[in-house]
């Protein structure tokens, strides 16, 4: 039974390897937001909007113990999914967990074009965007730093390099 679970910052890359190492196996990919928002028939801005943050993590952590019982599957988690509750020793409990590590500076360049589709970063000048991914990645990295693995993705900008961190993900899983 093969259970990876991809974690990292937002804008790290989670879904884009996600799917791409999903291709490469021939096992289903479950985005946790996107199952969220399948099961609640509702976006993660709906919930946030309607529930607020604690609301929306209590949702999460539901979801993540129903999503992450499957078999064979890769699942990718939201940002701070593993920075609430016991998710984190949960994840490892529950399969090969891997961290795409990247720099505040890569982040915020992934971020700042899309930054209205994401809750926490709603109506942020660059600046408080910059300053907010720095103070919020120091705080989540001791939660990411407890995953089995880490992958350094702070060249994930052509499909070459993602394969190539896909390549690396399989020599790491021996898989």
């Amino acid at each position: 039974m093969t259970r990876i679970i991809i974690i990292g910052y937002m804008g790290a890359g989670k879904t884009t390897v996600g799917k791409s190492l999903s291709r490469a196996l021939g096992i289903p990919f479950y985005d946790l937001d996107w199952y969220i928002e399948s099961r609640m028939r509702k976006t993660v801005p709906q919930i946030f909007a309607e529930k607020g943050e604690e609301g929306f993590r209590r949702i999460e952590y539901n979801m993540l113990h129903e999503v992450a019982e499957f078999e064979n599957v890769i699942i990718s988690c939201g940002g701070g999914t593993p920075c609430f509750f016991d998710n984190m020793d949960y994840l490892n409990a529950q399969g090969e967990t891997i961290y795409l590590k990247a720099t505040p500076e890569v982040l915020y360049k992934h971020l700042r074009m899309g930054k209205t589709e994401r809750p926490l970063l709603k109506n942020k000048t660059p600046e408080e965007l910059q300053r907010f991914i720095t103070e919020q990645l120091q705080q989540r990295e001791p939660f990411y730093a407890k995953s089995r693995h880490t992958l350094d993705v702070n060249l994930l900008d052509t499909y070459e390099k993602i394969n190539v961190s896909v390549a690396s993900i399989r020599r790491m899983l021996n898989i």
